[in-house]
C-alpha cells in the first residue's frame, strides 16, 4: 500500500560497487557554489552552461544575464515576457515551427557597480528553483540575488549593498511613482513603467524599515537610486487593459523554492506543490501569487481553484498562463491506470489479458522465431538507447509467449536466454560501461570520456535523455522479474540505480538529483542536459517520455514498492493531461497556434519554440511516429482515440501508409490499433508480412497481441 507521501527514497545507499566513480566530467560546473546533486535538465541550466548568456524560461516569464549585450550595455539580469503577436513563423500551412523572439530586454535589474567584471554564481539548485547572484566582481561583499522559481508571479531581485539601476533596451516611455500605494501596502513603494513598444510594467521595492528607494531617470534607458540599497524590488509586466490590483496584493512577498508531495487512495491521486515563501511578511495573509500552466488549472482541487485570479500572460509554447495566490497547489488526477499491466490495456476495454483462439495461434506461429534471433546481437551494442530496445523488444516477446499465447515452456527458454543479455549491462561489460560520476552526481556512459565525442549514444554522457535510455532497460527489468522472481535479489540494485538516476523522488537520496527529466511543474520530462540552448530544453519524444513513466510503474508493482508504482500512474495520468495540452494536437487545441495544429504532433517542443521535425530526419512518418514508439499498454492513455483518429486522415489514410518505407510502416500500423484494431490485425498477420516492416525495438509477437487485445481479432 502506498504511503502518506508517496515521495520517499527509492534507496539512500551508494549506487553498485561495478559502476565504479570518477570525479570529472566534460562539461564544468560554472559559478555553481553546491555540493549536493546538481539538476542538470532544469530550466535554470543555462545560466551554468557556455557562455552562460542565454535564457531561462521561468513561464510566462524569461530571464538572461545581459552580459554587456543589448541597447543597453548592461551587466544586469535582463527580464522579458513575450506575447502571442510577437511570434515568428516558419514556411507552410499548417506552419513547420513557430518560435519566440530572444533579446528583447524590457526591463533589466542591475546596479550602477556591475560592469565588465562581473560574475554569476548558483546556489540551492532544486528540481523546481535555484538562486543566481551577481557581484561585481568575485568577492565582492554586495551583490544582487534572484530567487527564480518555476510560474514566479514576479521577477525579484535582493539587493544587498548596491545601488540599484533599472535599464531597458526597449526605453522607458515615462516611469511614475504611484505615490498612495503605501496607504494601502505600508513599507512598499510602487512604480509603473510604460515602454516605447505600448507595454506596461510594475516595479515594487521594499526597503529597509523607514527608508526610501527614490528611482530617478538618468536617459531613456536608465533609472536609478541615489544610493546603495539592501532591500528587494520586484517587477512584473501587466497585460493589456487588465487590472494591476492582483499584483498589488501580493507584491512583497516571493517564491524561493518548492517542494512536492502525493498520496494516492484507489484510482485517485493527488500531488501538492507548496511554495517557500519568504517577503514582507510572508508568514501574514498576503497571498503568493504564482502562475499555473493550462493542464494545471484543469486538475486543480477545489480549495486551490479559489485562487485563480483574472490575471493570464501567454507563455512561449504552454498557452496561456493564469495568476493562482495561494501558498501551496493541490492538483488530483482522477482516473490513475492502476489496472494497466504488461498485457495490452484501454481505458474502454481495460486490461485484456485473455486473447482469442486465433490470435494465440496466430502468435504461436511467429513468436518462436523471433524469440530464438540472437538476442546478444541485438543488445550488446555500443549505445544504451538501441541496447534498452533490443532488449525491451524481447522481454515483451516473452511476456506475450507466457501470458498470452500460454506458452510457457519455450518463453522460460527466451528469458534464461534474455537474463544472459542482461546480465552484460547488470554487470557494466558492455562496450561503453556505465560510470557514477561525482561532478554533477549521476549515472552517464563512458561514451563520450572515451570517445570525445558529446553526441556519443545521443549525448547520455552528457545527461541526455536518460529517462528514454534507461526506461527501456527498467522495463526489461520488470518483465523479467515478473517472470522469474528469484532474478530480483542480484539486480535490484542496478535497476533501481537507473530509476533512481532520473527519477529519484527525494533529496533524502544525496546520490541523485530530485527527478532529474521529469519535471513537475511542466507535467513532462525534457531530454536535453548539459548543452547550452538558445530555446532553452526540449523533448522529441513524448511518448518514450510515457515509456518511462510506465516502466516506474511496472517495475514498481514487479519489486513491490508500492509508492514507486504509485509515482508510475501518478506520472502517466499527469502525461495523459500534458500531452493533449501541449504536444498531441487535437483540432480543438486552444494552447498552441492556431496555424501550427494541424501538424498534429509539435515534433521538438522547446521551452521557446515548437518546429515540426525530429533531430533525425523531416520524413513525416519519423516526426509524426517518434511520438508514437513503442506502443505499450500506457499508448492508449496519452494518445486519445480522438487525436490518432485525426492524426491518421491527415497524414496516413487511403492507402498512404503503405507507402511508408521500413520499421516505421510496423509502426504507424501498430499506432492505429487504437482507433482501428482490425485493420492493424489484418496488416500483422498477413501471411506475406515483410519482417522489415519492424522496427529495431518492435516485434510482429507483441504487435499482434497488442492489436487482438484492442479488438483485432
Amino acid at each position: 500500500m502506498a504511503g502518506a507521501n508517496i515521495f520517499t527514497p527509492v534507496d539512500t545507499k551508494a549506487p553498485p560497487a561495478n559502476l565504479g566513480t570518477r570525479p570529472d566530467h566534460p562539461v564544468p560546473r560554472q559559478g555553481i557554489d553546491q555540493s549536493s546533486p546538481i539538476p542538470t535538465n532544469k530550466f535554470y541550466a543555462n545560466f551554468f552552461l557556455a557562455t552562460q548568456g542565454q535564457p531561462t524560461w521561468t513561464h510566462p516569464y524569461s530571464v538572461s544575464w545581459s552580459k554587456g549585450s543589448g541597447a543597453a550595455q548592461s551587466w544586469g539580469v535582463s527580464v522579458s515576457h513575450i506575447d502571442a503577436n510577437q511570434r515568428a513563423y516558419g514556411p507552410g500551412n499548417p506552419v513547420q515551427y513557430f518560435i519566440n523572439p530572444n533579446g528583447i530586454q524590457s526591463v533589466i535589474l542591475s546596479a550602477a557597480e556591475l560592469g565588465s567584471s562581473t560574475v554569476l554564481s548558483m546556489t540551492n539548485l532544486t528540481a523546481f528553483s535555484a538562486n543566481i547572484k551577481l557581484q561585481p566582481q568575485a568577492g565582492s561583499p554586495g551583490g544582487i540575488t534572484f530567487p527564480l522559481v518555476q510560474g514566479m508571479g514576479f521577477i525579484t531581485a535582493q539587493y544587498l549593498g548596491l545601488q540599484p539601476a533599472i535599464q531597458s533596451g526597449v526605453f522607458f516611455q515615462n516611469v511614475t511613482r504611484v505615490s498612495d500605494f503605501a496607504l494601502t501596502r505600508p513599507g512598499i513603494i510602487k512604480y509603473r513603467i510604460n515602454l516605447e513598444d505600448g507595454k506596461t510594467w510594475l516595479l515594487y521595492a521594499v526597503p529597509p524599515h523607514g527608508q526610501d528607494l527614490n528611482l530617478v531617470a538618468k536617459t531613456n534607458g536608465l533609472i536609478q537610486a541615489s544610493a546603495p540599497f539592501t532591500g528587494t524590488i520586484q517587477i512584473a509586466k501587466v497585460p493589456a487593459g487588465a487590472s494591476e490590483a492582483v499584483y498589488d496584493a501580493s507584491a512583497g512577498v516571493y517564491a524561493t523554492g518548492a517542494e512536492i508531495s502525493g498520496t494516492v487512495s484507489g484510482t485517485t491521486g493527488s500531488y501538492s506543490l507548496t511554495w517557500q515563501k519568504s517577503g514582507l511578511n510572508a508568514s501574514a495573509a498576503t497571498p503568493l501569487l504564482m502562475f499555473a500552466l493550462p493542464h494545471h488549472i484543469q486538475t486543480f482541487d477545489a480549495a486551490t481553484a479559489q485562487g485563480t485570479t483574472t490575471l493570464q500572460l501567454q507563455t512561449t509554447t504552454k498557452g496561456v498562463a493564469t495568476a493562482v495566490a495561494k501558498d501551496s497547489w493541490t492538483l488530483v488526477q482522477s482516473s490513475l491506470p492502476v489496472d494497466m499491466g504488461f498485457a495490452p490495456w484501454s481505458p474502454s476495454l481495460r486490461s485484456v489479458s485473455s486473447l482469442s483462439a486465433i490470435a494465440v495461434n496466430a502468435i504461436n506461429n511467429v513468436s518462436a522465431s523471433e524469440v530464438s534471433q540472437d538476442m546478444n546481437a541485438q543488445t550488446n551494442l555500443d549505445s544504451m538507447y538501441f541496447s534498452g530496445k533490443g532488449l525491451s523488444k524481447f522481454a515483451t516477446i516473452i511476456y506475450a509467449m507466457h501470458d498470452l499465447a500460454n506458452n510457457p515452456a519455450l518463453a522460460l527458454a527466451g528469458l534464461d536466454r534474455l537474463k544472459t543479455a542482461f546480465s552484460v549491462f547488470a554487470n557494466n561489460t558492455q562496450t561503453y560501461p556505465l560510470v557514477y560520476e561525482t561532478a554533477w552526481k549521476g549515472v552517464v556512459s563512458t561514451g563520450s570520456y572515451v570517445t570525445g565525442d558529446s553526441g556519443q549514444d545521443f549525448g547520455n554522457t552528457y545527461y541526455n535523455d536518460h529517462h528514454f535510455h534507461y526506461g527501456y532497460f527498467i522495463y526489461t527489468a520488470a518483465i523479467i522479474g515478473y517472470l522469474d522472481p528469484t532474478w530480483l535479489a542480484a539486480n535490484k540494485d542496478y535497476v533501481n540505480t537507473l530509476v533512481r538516476d532520473a527519477a529519484n523522488p527525494s533529496a533524502l537520496d544525496t546520490y541523485f538529483p530530485v527527478s532529474r527529466s521529469f519535471d513537475w511543474y511542466h507535467g513532462h520530462s525534457w531530454a536535453k542536459g548539459l548543452f547550452e540552448s538558445g530555446d532553452g530544453k526540449d523533448e522529441e519524444s513524448s511518448s518514450e517520455d510515457a515509456l518511462f513513466a510506465y516502466a516506474v510503474k511496472m517495475w514498481g508493482k514487479t519489486i513491490g514498492d508500492a509508492n514507486m508504482e504509485a509515482r508510475g500512474n501518478l506520472m502517466l495520468s499527469v502525461l495523459s493531461k500534458s500531452l493533449p495540452n501541449y504536444f498531441l494536437m487535437e483540432s480543438s487545441n486552444q494552447n498552441q497556434p492556431a496555424n501550427f495544429i494541424q501538424n498534429k504532433v509539435t515534433g521538438i517542443l522547446f521551452e521557446n519554440k515548437a518546429d515540426h521535425t525530429t533531430y533525425f530526419g523531416m520524413n513525416i512518418e519519423y516526426i509524426q511516429g517518434i511520438h508514437m514508439i513503442p506502443l505499450n499498454p500506457s499508448s492508449t492513455l496519452t494518445r486519445g482515440q480522438t487525436f490518432v483518429s485525426e492524426e491518421w486522415a491527415r497524414y496516413f489514410d487511403n492507402g498512404r501508409v503503405d507507402q511508408i518505407a521500413g520499421g516505421w510502416r510496423g509502426i504507424l500500423y501498430a499506432n492505429l490499433a487504437i482507433i482501428d484494431p482490425v485493420s492493424a490485425w489484418k496488416f500483422f498477420s498477413q501471411t506475406n508480412f515483410d519482417p522489415g516492416w519492424l522496427d529495431g525495438g518492435a516485434s510482429r509477437t507483441w504487435y499482434l497481441a497488442y492489436a487482438a487485445g484492442l479488438g483485432g481479432a
